[in-house]
């Protein structure tokens, strides 16, 4: 009887523990999903870095002229921030890495004096674009895409994204992976429109990718989230018509290379207009 009545005892002790150890895991579990949910709402604003870069010789169709310039490296190499707070950005330049400091400034003064600015919540875009050396300020509405939104995802700067793919320019691929836990429908560029910041994007007809290095949520100085001022500005069709009117110029004596004049030309109007 006393070791029937052990037995028993031991059981309840154990139905007891076993209970307490299964209350703990959920009670962690929602504590988990609390914290996850709270940092989620908490990245409202930050400054994320890019590294955007662009394979030199396939952008530029090779040739010739990438011949005449001594040491060039095989990819475009720059950093951009992109800064925001209160449902607005401003995206612009930071710096270039090692290798790209050997191309020529004249040819990268472009990536450095181009600027954009958002504000998600009237759908006002900023920009100013460097053309042929002079700037061009931009007034117009953020483009709108439609997302195909997939079930891959990826891991970028620590952050869980997922996939998602548009069109722009009506014939031209864009793959990003957005994350849901930085509360701004944003991205590199004009690149935007998702539920949650775009922290990669991938568009293989130029070449080119943008991946997000690093998010840093101290120190945002919302200062400098404002659009350029300019004495003018345009709008997009109007930078559209003025960088058609420029690829006018554009030829060569050699019929077999026309085709390849077309793709650049189209690469640079899609650059200039993203």
């Amino acid at each position: 009887m006393g070791f029937q009545k052990q037995s028993v005892k031991t059981k309840i002790e154990f139905i007891k523990t076993t209970g307490m150890k299964t209350k703990l895991f959920f009670l962690l579990i929602v504590l988990f999903t609390i914290t996850r949910v709270n940092a989620q709402q908490f990245i409202t604003k930050a400054v994320i870095e890019y590294e955007v870069k662009t394979n030199l010789k396939k952008n530029m169709g090779g040739g010739s002229f990438l011949d005449m310039i001594d040491n060039l490296p095989k990819y475009k190499t720059a950093y951009y921030n992109f800064t925001f707070a209160n449902n607005k950005s401003i995206y612009k330049f930071d710096y270039w890495s090692d290798d790209s400091k050997r191309i020529p400034d004249w040819w990268k003064k472009n990536d450095e004096e181009n600027i954009w600015y958002c504000d998600y919540g009237t759908g006002k875009l900023d920009m100013q674009k460097n053309i042929d050396g002079n700037d061009l300020n931009i007034a117009d509405t953020i483009p709108k895409l439609k997302w195909k939104i997939t079930n891959e995802n990826r891991i970028i700067a620590g952050f869980n994204c997922r996939k998602a793919v548009t069109i722009i320019f009506d014939s031209v691929y864009v793959f990003a992976f957005y994350t849901d836990e930085i509360v701004i429908s944003g991205g590199p560029c004009s690149i935007n429109g998702l539920p949650g910041m775009i922290l990669g994007v991938t568009v293989p007809r130029l070449y080119t990718s943008w991946i997000a290095t690093k998010v840093m949520v101290n120190s945002v100085d919302e200062k400098i989230i404002k659009p350029v001022s300019a004495k003018k500005n345009y709008d997009l069709n109007f930078l559209k018509t003025t960088i058609i009117d420029r690829e006018k110029d554009w030829y060569s004596d050699d019929a077999s290379q026309n085709d390849e004049i077309r793709q650049q030309k189209a690469r640079f109007l899609w650059q200039t207009l993203l």
